[in-house]
C-alpha cells in the first residue's frame, strides 16, 4: 500500500506544479513537474512488477489491471513528451488520471492469471501499449478541439498559452494517431496469428470493434494524406475510433469480469 499512496501523491503533486508552471509567464515554462511524474511513474511500473513476482499464474491482465497498465503508458509517454516540449499540458488530464487508476486497481486486489506464453502476451501487451498511444492521441484531439473553438470565438484564456500552435499540435496528433495505428495492427495480426479462436464468445466483440475502430483511423490517415483532412474531421473521426475500441476492450471486459463474474 505504502508504494501505491506514494506513487498517488507524486502523481498529484507532478499534477500541482505542472499548473503551476504552466500558469507561469515564462518561456520555456519550468520543469520542476518532471521529476515527480518520473519517479512515480517508475514506482507505478514498479508495483505491477512487484504483483506479478507475487502472484501465481502470468501477469495480471484483468479489468482494473488492464486500466492501470494504460494510465502507467500514458503517463510514461506523457513525461517522454511533456520533456522535449510544450506538450506538457496532457499531465494535467493525465497524471491524476494515473493516480486513480492504480488506485483502483490496489483497492479492487490482484487476481491469478493464466500463465501466457510468449506469443500471447506478445499481443496482450501490444495491445495494451496501442490503447495508451491512442489514448493520448485522443487527449490531443480534444486539446485541438478546444483549442480551435477558443481561437473561434476570440476567447484568449491564459491556458492557450501552454498549447503549442494550432499547425504544431495537429502534426502531433496525426504522427501520435500513425504510431498508435501501426501498434494496432500488430495488435491484431499477433491475434490472428497466436489467438486460437479469435472469434470465440468471450472474443467477438472485441475482435469485430477492434477492426471497426482500425478502419475508422486508417480511414482517417488515409484522408489526412490524400485530402488533406484536419480540424474538426480529424477530431470527429479520432474521438468516435477511440470509442470504438474502449468498448472494444474495456467495455467487454467491463461486463464479462464486472457484471458476469467470469475471468
Amino acid at each position: 500500500m505504502t508504494i501505491v499512496l506514494i506513487a498517488a501523491f507524486l502523481y498529484l503533486l507532478a499534477t500541482a506544479l505542472l499548473v503551476r508552471a504552466l500558469t507561469a509567464d515564462r518561456s520555456p515554462p519550468p520543469r520542476t513537474w518532471l521529476l515527480p511524474a518520473v519517479t512515480a511513474t517508475v514506482l507505478h511500473g514498479g508495483y505491477h512488477l512487484m504483483v506479478a513476482m507475487q502472484t501465481a499464474g502470468g501477469p495480471d491482465m484483468h479489468f482494473f489491471a488492464a486500466l492501470s497498465l494504460v494510465g502507467l503508458g500514458m503517463s510514461a509517454l506523457t513525461a517522454l513528451v511533456g520533456a522535449r516540449g510544450r506538450m506538457a499540458a496532457l499531465g494535467v488530464v493525465v497524471f491524476p488520471m494515473a493516480a486513480i487508476l492504480l488506485l483502483a486497481y490496489h483497492g479492487y486486489g490482484h487476481e491469478p492469471s493464466k500463465l501466457l506464453g510468449w506469443r500471447l502476451a506478445t499481443h496482450a501487451w501490444l495491445a495494451l501499449l496501442a490503447y495508451a498511444t491512442l489514448s493520448i492521441a485522443a487527449l490531443l484531439a480534444i486539446m485541438l478541439w478546444l483549442q480551435e473553438r477558443a481561437l473561434r470565438r476570440r476567447d484568449f484564456r491564459p491556458w492557450l498559452r501552454a498549447l503549442p500552435p494550432l499547425a504544431d499540435l495537429e502534426t502531433l496528433l496525426f504522427r501520435t494517431i500513425a504510431v498508435g495505428f501501426s501498434l494496432l495492427t500488430l495488435t491484431l495480426v499477433t491475434g490472428v496469428l497466436f489467438v486460437d479462436d479469435l472469434l470465440a464468445q468471450k472474443l467477438v466483440h472485441k475482435t469485430v470493434l477492434s477492426v471497426l475502430s482500425w478502419i475508422v483511423f486508417g480511414t482517417l490517415l488515409i484522408g489526412r494524406r490524400r485530402y488533406g483532412w484536419r480540424g474538426s474531421k480529424a477530431v470527429h473521426w479520432t474521438l468516435s475510433a477511440m470509442a470504438l475500441l474502449l468498448l472494444a476492450f474495456f467495455g467487454s471486459q467491463f461486463v464479462i469480469e464486472l457484471v458476469l463474474g467470469h475471468a
